[in-house]
């Protein structure tokens, strides 16, 4: 079903990859309540819809599309959620409206060719700084959790207290993990997980206090489902620029994280993804899915990259994390103890960042309207925290560098399009 042969790997190597996947994304079933609780969303009720539009989104993109990308509620977006309701000074159940409707568009997008004709349009220089700039921003992630970098006053950033125990059980945990890799020891990162999370059970840093086994609820049942009356609140409140950020973030968080993770997976095929369209339903679905029940938008997520890093090629790496999900719904007291240790997933985000890199090579430095592009987007990845702002300034750049050097005609019109609407987006709403 999944063409483990044609894909060159195995059952046992999707399965540890999924795993992999799963623990260094499945924090986002404790913090995206936390976020979205701030809102006035009751933890309960985000903790259950966060793992529905998980598990319809992943289950989605490995049975229909058969890629190993996970779909989960984004970071970023889930904060953009909670602010636009202290802002607009509407209720949350008005705001899962906007995203509701925002899911219905995005779908509609995704059952006909504009997804596809969108990311054929994107220049190769941009493809490739994509790649880069989600290594960089991944590698990020990982040495900001485990505090390796941490906040300066001054600098903005600094380098931590290594000697802090949660900190030098990282270093070691990426001692570790960069070991097995040397040796070439298969399911190397998954190795490291399990060998820091031992260490961190015997010094005490893992506990298990509050059990093991809980049972999910929707206190609040479904929030919205009924389009009409959605789209009258949107209407009622005059939320068309929230539906916009919503729409516009989203695809290009998506189409950013699946065209970078699919470059790294050996994916694309004369610089195409097969089976796109039935890839793109998947956080369409999610999304509007999601919203019913009570979370903000999904998006394909960058962790997928440590999956691929692990050998995962196939839907059978996203159908174990899809599954990981629903057995989450059931624990989740042990989720919350154990992607509450930063040290077992982050010396994975930082090597699958470092794995990411490569693709920097493939951009032409030495022709400026391709290089200066490129350079924005990788750049900007990491220090803003957003893929789709890092593809945002790429778009912009790249038509305006293009027209000065007298190459306009070469430039795709989507390209021309997407740099006006990110332009607005940038300039005149809050993201």
């Amino acid at each position: 079903m999944f063409k483990l042969q044609e894909a060159n790997t195995s059952v046992r190597t999707e399965l540890s990859a999924g795993l992999t996947t799963f623990l260094t994304m499945v924090y986002i079933v404790i913090v995206n309540p936390v976020v979205l609780s701030s809102a006035g969303v009751p933890f309960e009720q985000v903790f259950t819809a966060t793992i529905i539009s998980a598990g319809i989104g992943t289950l989605w993109m490995a049975l229909a599309a058969n890629y190993p990308v996970a779909i989960a509620p984004g970071m970023g977006l889930n904060a953009y959620f909670a602010v636009i309701c202290s802002q607009e000074g509407i209720t949350y159940t008005t705001a899962f409206s906007a995203v509701f409707i925002a899911g219905l568009i995005f779908l509609v997008l995704s059952l006909t060719s504009f997804r596809e004709k969108l990311i054929d349009a994107i220049p190769d220089s941009l493809k490739n700084a994509i790649t880069t700039g989600i290594g960089l921003f991944i590698a990020f992630i990982g040495l900001r959790n485990a505090n390796i970098i941490v906040d300066d006053p001054t600098n903005l950033v600094k380098l931590g207290d290594l000697t802090e125990p949660g900190t030098f059980l990282t270093i070691v945990g990426l001692a570790i993990t960069l070991l097995l890799m040397a040796l070439r020891i298969n399911a190397a990162l998954f190795l490291g997980m399990i060998a820091t999370a031992i260490i961190a059970l015997c010094t005490g840093q893992l506990s298990f206090k509050e059990g093991f086994f809980s049972f999910p609820s929707l206190p609040e049942g479904l929030i919205v489902f009924n389009p009409i009356t959605a789209l009258n609140d949107v209407i009622t409140h005059g939320l068309y620029a929230v539906v916009f950020s919503f729409l516009l973030v989203t695809i290009f968080d998506t189409t950013g994280t699946m065209v970078g993770v699919a470059q790294k997976a050996g994916l694309m095929k004369d610089g195409k993804m097969p089976r796109l369209r039935q890839a793109l339903l998947s956080d369409s679905f999610g999304t509007t899915f999601g919203a019913m029940f009570g979370t903000s938008p999904t998006t394909a997520f960058v962790e997928s990259s440590s999956g691929v890093a692990a050998g995962g090629r196939t839907g059978l790496t996203t159908l174990t994390v899809g599954i990981l999900f629903i057995v989450a719904a059931f624990f989740s007291p042990l989720v919350g103890a154990v992607s509450g240790i930063a040290a077992i997933t982050s010396p994975a985000l930082i090597i699958v960042g470092s794995l990411m890199m490569e693709s920097v090579a493939k951009i032409e430095w030495k022709e400026l309207d391709e290089a200066f592009p490129a350079f924005l987007v990788i750049l900007s990845m990491p220090l803003t925290s957003s893929i789709a702002t890092g593809i945002a300034l790429g778009f912009i750049s790249y038509p305006l560098i293009k027209l000065v050097k007298g190459k306009g005609k070469n430039v795709h019109p989507l390209v021309y399009i997407f740099a006006l609407l990110f332009f607005i987006q940038l300039m005149f709403f809050s993201h």
